[in-house]
């Protein structure tokens, strides 16, 4: 069967959300008296889930966690989610997807009030069918949550979708579902990392990753 849909991860994969996403961090952290000097050391924090993320790199309790993630929204939610560009080459690509036949949605591990702000700042909401995100109160964050609550709210079964995503996260999710698997290069995972996770095929750029999407 041929996919009717195409589900794809938000940051690092449709668009490039360095500068917010690490401003917010940096932001956050220095409520604890942590300071960021170079704020290219916090693009681990690019598509993880910030529950995860707080914990593993800086050995926060999941209390604190949570209490980081307020301090990070208070810069994201006014500034950090404008500080972001598409892709080259994206508006294109999913232009072309849609017209030929494709429908697409969103899976991400961002909360889906941010990820629809982002992308009616971008001009692109109308390509999508649907947005899968996390909630604020930290529910459905892990990707293969997302994935499934996308494919229950459209109805639909994992042969009649892939993931498309840039990090290990969106791989393992779509696995967990029995779903199809693309990795991107172009975002924040590299080839080792994508491989490791399973994904059923790597594409290195955009231009790329469109064809493959149209040919599936």
């Amino acid at each position: 069967m041929r996919p009717e849909y195409i589900f794809m991860d938000l940051d690092g994969t449709i668009s490039d959300p360095k500068e917010g996403i690490t401003k917010a961090v940096a932001h956050a952290l220095s409520y604890y008296g942590i300071r960021v000097e170079n704020l290219d050391t916090l693009e681990k924090f690019i598509g993880p889930p910030l529950l995860d993320s707080f914990r593993d790199f800086y050995g926060f309790s999941e209390e604190r966690s949570r209490e980081a993630i307020e301090k990070y929204r208070e810069y994201f939610g006014s500034q950090g989610l404008f500080e972001n560009v598409l892709y080259d080459g994206m508006k294109e690509l999913l232009a072309a997807v849609v017209s030929h036949g494709k429908k697409i949605a969103i899976a991400t591990s961002k909360p889906e009030v941010y990820t629809v702000q982002i992308l009616k700042y971008f001009g692109i909401e109308h390509y999508f069918q649907f947005v899968a995100g996390s909630t604020l109160d930290g529910g459905r964050s892990k990707k293969g949550d997302v994935i499934r609550y996308a494919l229950d709210s459209l109805k639909i079964t994992a042969d009649q979708a892939v993931m498309v995503g840039d990090r290990k996260h969106d791989v393992i999710g779509a696995k967990e579902n029995g779903m199809y698997a693309v990795g991107v290069l172009y975002g924040y995972g590299d080839r080792k990392e994508l491989e490791t996770a399973g994904a059923d095929c790597i594409v290195t750029d955009v231009e790329e990753l469109k064809k493959k999407l149209i040919d599936l």
